[in-house]
């Protein structure tokens, strides 16, 4: 089939490079328009624009899909299906239409679980055991497309949210292209999905991502890793904000926890703060306008108080 990939940032990489190396034909790659990047925010290209103008394959930047000249430009390409991995953008009705085989979704969760912009962060924040992806048609309703196909991916006890999106958009990427490859030949027929079992998983804000040090030590272990590496979780020491890598939880005693919500205790090689259940131990930190460290030597270079607590 002649293809029209959509996708933007890098973690659509690999599924444009695997169709790339398909049997379809890539004829082009519509990605969200330049934006400003960096301490000089100079405007920098998208990743998938970045890997397209590497591939020499035409590219498409416009400020919105529903642009008549974007989709002029898109009918001119002629394809047969729009292959799409989080592009960024709501396709209008008239833009579906183009491709005869519509524009097919590569969505990072085993749907109808976790619809929405942020699936990955919510199903580690969620405790789910295991999650996915799945290809699906779209449709105007968020993520309600009938699907195509589905993978597994376990949730181990340590994973961030990039180390599970990262898996998921390498396995993603040969699900993305053996959809492509059964739509083609027409071994495949997208199902509606189920009325049961709908979640949602909207956009994860800096909001969001500030530690309740009130939560059980689990909550605030999942917290951290649904935020890491964006929008990054934090919390606050004496008015100034303090980002936090991953922690570890350390059981207390019998008798409840060590220390209280937020409570900080500097031992010889660790930091430990207090949860509403265990404590857990920091592994990095990042205060501001600092690089990242280790929770030790941020804790020595900051000669904590020893009643110092985050809030």
């Amino acid at each position: 089939m002649r293809v029209v990939f959509a996708g933007t940032p890098e973690v659509a990489v690999p599924a444009l490079d695997a169709i790339a190396s398909s049997a379809h034909e890539l004829v082009g790659v519509v990605t969200r328009p330049d934006a400003p990047a960096g301490r000089g925010r100079k405007l920098t290209p998208s990743p998938v624009a970045q890997r397209a103008g590497e591939l020499g394959v035409p590219i498409l930047k416009p400020v919105h899909p529903r642009e008549p000249e974007f989709q002029e430009a898109l009918r001119a390409l002629e394809p047969d299906c729009c292959p799409v991995v989080a592009y960024g953008a709501l396709i209008p009705r008239s833009a579906l239409d183009i491709p005869p085989h519509g524009w097919v979704n590569l969505h990072f969760s085993v749907l109808p679980a976790w619809r929405g912009a942020a699936p990955v962060q919510h199903s580690i924040w969620g405790g789910d055991e295991f999650t996915g992806a799945t290809t699906f048609r779209i449709v105007e309703a968020l993520d309600a497309g009938p699907t195509f196909g589905v993978m597994t991916e376990r949730i181990r006890p340590t994973d961030t949210a990039g180390d599970l999106l990262g898996r998921l958009a390498e396995g993603g990427s040969s699900l993305l292209v053996a959809t492509l490859d059964g739509i083609a030949d027409g071994s495949l027929e997208a199902r509606e999905q189920p009325a049961d079992g709908i979640s949602l998983a909207p956009k994860i804000s800096v909001d969001d991502a500030r530690v309740d040090w009130k939560e059980p030590a689990v909550g605030v272990d999942r917290r951290i890793r649904a935020c890491t590496p964006g929008p990054g979780a934090w919390t606050t020491l004496d008015g100034e904000r303090v980002k936090l890598g991953r922690v570890e939880i350390v059981p207390g005693s019998s008798d409840g926890p060590e220390l209280t919500p937020g409570a900080i205790r500097v031992g010889k090689s660790e930091v430990l703060v207090g949860t509403g259940s265990d404590p857990v131990r920091l592994t990095e930190v990042k205060a501001f306008g600092k690089k990242q460290m280790s929770a030790a030597d941020w804790a020595r270079g900051v000669r904590l108080a020893e009643t110092a607590t985050f809030e």
